[in-house]
């Protein structure tokens, strides 16, 4: 974590989170700074890692990708040479936007964003031929309550 990140800093983020396409002045008067002291500080937060990009979030059905689909997978191997074989492969694969191991019954959880069930089918027989799995389990998302990209920035 970075240490002496204060106010301003945590200001700063929250609004960077809610909107990157502020201008520097923007965002500097909005929260009471110079345009310089807002400067540093943005690049002190991307210099340690704090701020590691800036993205524009796109909404997935406009893009005819209505799907979400979370897969668990089990696997008998967790040697580190089938993580990364596994890993590299599931990177690979753009349908996949998150990927955790886990603690627990299941081993990896995947977040897939697909078209429909024959475009999950097509990411599913990418992902069995990646790594031998002893399991994988498909859960449809029917609808999407809610979904922040923010990271919650507390005092």
């Amino acid at each position: 974590m970075l240490e002496n990140i204060d106010d301003n800093d945590r200001n700063i983020l929250k609004a960077l989170q809610a909107d990157a396409s502020l201008s520097l002045e923007k965002l500097a008067g909005k929260l009471s700074l110079s345009t310089n002291a807002c400067w540093r500080r943005i690049k002190r937060l991307e210099e340690t890692g704090v701020i590691t990009r800036r993205v524009a979030i796109v909404d997935p059905e406009k893009l005819g990708i209505a799907m979400t689909v979370m897969v668990a997978v089990k696997t008998n191997d967790h040697s580190r040479a089938w993580l990364n074989k596994f890993a590299r492969a599931a990177a690979a694969i753009e349908e996949v936007t998150e990927f955790y191991r886990m603690a627990g019954d299941v081993d990896y959880l995947l977040k897939i964003m697909v078209r429909d069930v024959a475009d999950y089918d097509r990411v599913y027989k990418k992902l069995i031929a990646a790594a031998p799995l002893s399991d994988v389990s498909a859960s449809f998302a029917m609808e999407r309550i809610k979904y922040e990209t923010a990271v919650p920035v507390a005092g």
